[in-house]
């Protein structure tokens, strides 16, 4: 696997797994207030879900270490490091590092967020250390094998830490085909759920946490209606916080949160 750490965002001396910034400063609680950034339209609940496991960390053990694997340019990248966690990204994309880079350094956490471009299913040769929080988000779909990939991804998690994954619904997405009336492709979609390689769901999550030897603490529904309402209807005053509001509500809530369009799970590494 080809690793590099990109120019642009220096590691400043500090290990990939280390708790502490160069000098040994402890983290600030919140570089921007109270964590703002997570809990933006666009993170969501995943945002605040992520920001309360490393403010419990940062309480026990100081600045937290997150790895974030296919991250991309910095979705939640950079609102974690902003957050005050120590963030390295891993993708393949120099392009989508590069904007990651950009972004880390006009938000102010160009020290704090680590671009390494290698590929997030071959971790184990990236000579990576463990992190307090791992993030596997819209990994699993993408690989050839999910269970080989995942196992590399939960290895990184140290003891007490935890992974966060973040897989499409297979069942939303039928639901969310027949409602646009697209049924050939719901039906389509609907048989892909009985084939011998069916797509990824929270049944196969939670088996891959076991064998990782992972304990799931949460699960949750995001976007249960995100998908279904009218983009005409967001523009109506306070309606994204009404909408957020309201997924929010739903994302632990049956029948609500087996209709959502993607499940987040954190589960955590004994010890």
């Amino acid at each position: 696997m080809r690793v590099a750490r990109l120019r642009g965002v220096p590691a400043n001396g500090r290990p990939v797994d280390g708790r502490k910034v160069p000098d040994g400063r402890k983290a600030p609680a919140d570089r921007d207030g109270s964590a703002v950034a997570l809990r933006s339209h666009r993170n969501g609940l995943v945002g605040r879900l992520l920001g309360e496991v490393i403010a419990a960390r940062a309480a026990d053990a100081g600045r937290p270490t997150v790895l974030d694997c296919g991250g991309g340019s910095g979705t939640f990248a950079v609102p974690l490091a902003r957050a005050g966690a120590a963030v390295t990204v891993v993708d393949i994309s120099v392009d989508a590092l590069a904007t990651l880079a950009r972004r880390a350094a006009e938000a102010g956490v160009a020290d704090l967020v680590t671009p390494v471009q290698g590929d997030a299913e071959s971790l184990d040769d990236a000579g990576l250390g463990s992190f307090d929080l791992v993030l596997a988000h819209g990994i699993l779909e993408a690989v050839d094998r999910p269970d080989v990939a995942f196992a590399g991804i939960a290895a990184r998690a140290a003891a007490g830490g935890v992974v966060s994954v973040l897989v499409d619904n297979p069942a939303a997405s039928v639901l969310a085909r027949a409602l646009a009336g697209e049924l050939d492709a719901a039906a389509r979609e609907l048989d892909a759920l009985d084939s011998p390689t069916p797509p990824i769901d929270l049944a196969h999550v939670r088996r891959l946490c076991a064998q990782a030897g992972l304990t799931v603490e949460q699960v949750h529904g995001v976007g249960v209606f995100s998908d279904l309402v009218p983009g005409a209807a967001l523009d109506l005053p306070g309606a994204r916080d009404a909408l957020a509001d309201l997924d929010a509500r739903c994302a632990t809530r049956t029948p609500f949160a087996e209709i959502a369009g993607r499940v987040h799970v954190l589960a955590r590494r004994p010890g």
